[in-house]
């Protein structure tokens, strides 16, 4: 009679084939990259590891914004595209079981419009994109969508220029249209004609909300932006009514524990809302975000998610099906996705 042996709940973490939802695409440039990156483009950041380290030590979210765009500044043309794209593709596939990713990409902060002379053209950046894309795919099995994300704090500008990128020069994977950066002081309702266009030409709408602001953020992210889903949504714990209309509505929230504690939107992990998300019925998915500057991966968030949620491996899994679920993919990329993970806790005790 064969013996239940105990489940090693990171080594079945580490190889359950995942989806991965709310992932910036320069947030997930690893040292190796980031090194290779700078000594093609000397002065903008330290290259030696333990600098990086220390370069990726945030004091709050606007420091984090501040090293974010320094690590930007080293995407200067479409071969840093291509390279920065397929890189991160190969470390998601082969590190992380990641079989499936919507990749946020900032395009603004690398096409620059109103600076021709230190940006690239935006046919050059989505060619970049897409040959990187085609051939992870061909690589490493993972198959990248794009959602394209304003940077809010560059305004009006930036906006106009996001929604001439995704509309005008849209290739197939671009399946959303987010909203980043700062929240404090970039009111959601001067997007709104942006997110109206973008949701008419049938992209989604996946803004981030309520990180370092209240739940005020995420109800005007439903109401005048249209969320399907919502990135972060940490302080929508704050407010009953919000978290029953996110339940009611089966609107997932793109939770990123380090992230949340490295960006101080969240004291610390013990304070994290996502158990109270779950127990008030919100769909919750569990994401890295920017997992090179926060010294994670999208492994240690699901271990860190079973540790606050009290999850076994059965649970962790519920977990991986729940972001295929709440991901944009096509019908058959998700049934596959689903099929290997029901292969994989058939054939790993305890899934």
């Amino acid at each position: 009679m064969p013996v239940d042996r105990p489940v090693d709940l990171s080594s079945f973490i580490a190889g359950l084939p995942k989806a991965e939802l709310h992932v910036h695409h320069v947030g997930s440039a690893s040292p190796a990259i980031v090194s290779e990156l700078a000594m093609r483009h000397p002065g903008a950041v330290p290259i030696d590891s333990e600098q990086l380290r220390d370069f990726f030590e945030f004091r709050d979210f606007a420091h984090f914004i501040e090293v974010y765009l320094a690590v930007v500044s080293l995407i200067r043309t479409d071969e840093d595209v291509r390279y920065l794209t397929y890189e991160v593709a190969r470390e998601l596939a082969t590190g992380q079981q990641v079989r499936y990713a919507e990749l946020t990409c900032t395009p603004y902060t690398s096409v620059l419009p109103d600076d021709p002379d230190h940006g690239m053209p935006i046919e050059a950046y989505t060619e970049a994109l897409e040959d990187a894309r085609i051939a992870a795919e061909r690589d490493f099995g993972i198959v990248l969508r794009w959602i394209y994300d304003i940077p809010g704090e560059s305004g009006m500008p930036a906006a106009d220029a996001t929604l001439s990128f995704a509309t005008n020069h849209r290739v197939d994977a671009l399946i959303g249209f987010g909203l980043g950066g700062p929240e404090l002081g970039v009111a959601r309702e001067q997007f709104k004609p942006h997110f109206d266009a973008a949701r008419r030409v049938g992209l989604h709408s996946v803004p981030h909300a309520g990180e370092t602001t209240g739940p005020d953020t995420v109800w005007d992210a439903l109401r005048l932006l249209g969320a399907e889903r919502i990135g972060h949504g940490t302080s929508a714990a704050q407010d009953p009514e919000l978290l029953a209309y996110l339940s009611a509505h089966k609107i997932p929230l793109e939770v990123c524990p380090s992230s949340n504690i490295a960006t101080k939107a969240v004291t610390s992990l013990e304070e994290h809302p996502i158990r109270a998300f779950r127990e008030a019925g919100v769909p919750v998915t569990v994401n890295s975000d920017d997992p090179s500057m926060f010294g994670t991966s999208l492994n240690q968030e699901y271990g860190i998610a079973s540790r606050l949620l009290d999850l076994d491996a059965a649970g962790v899994a519920d977990l991986a099906r729940a972001a295929v679920g709440a991901s944009f993919a096509e019908p058959a990329v998700k049934g596959a996705l689903l099929d290997d993970i029901e292969i994989y806790c058939r054939t790993r005790p305890g899934g």
